[in-house]
């Protein structure tokens, strides 16, 4: 995937819904859309899962 940053990927990822939403888009250009909205969520996902690991990690150390 070429998003490297949580923060571009949520936009693009907004994009496609929004996209989706007006369902202007062909059934090609909906089932490829979809697919790119569902690497992008696993993307955001996995992102979110390491922050709150971090997150979890800092208080710890910090509680010490």
């Amino acid at each position: 995937m070429k998003e490297k940053n949580f923060e571009i990927a949520m936009d693009r990822l907004n994009e496609i819904v929004a996209k989706l939403e007006k369902n202007e888009a062909s059934l090609d250009e909906a089932i490829s859309l979809f697919e790119e909205g569902l690497e992008l969520v696993k993307f955001c996902d996995s992102k979110l899962k390491h922050f709150e690991e971090r997150v979890d990690e800092l208080i710890k150390d910090y509680q010490k």
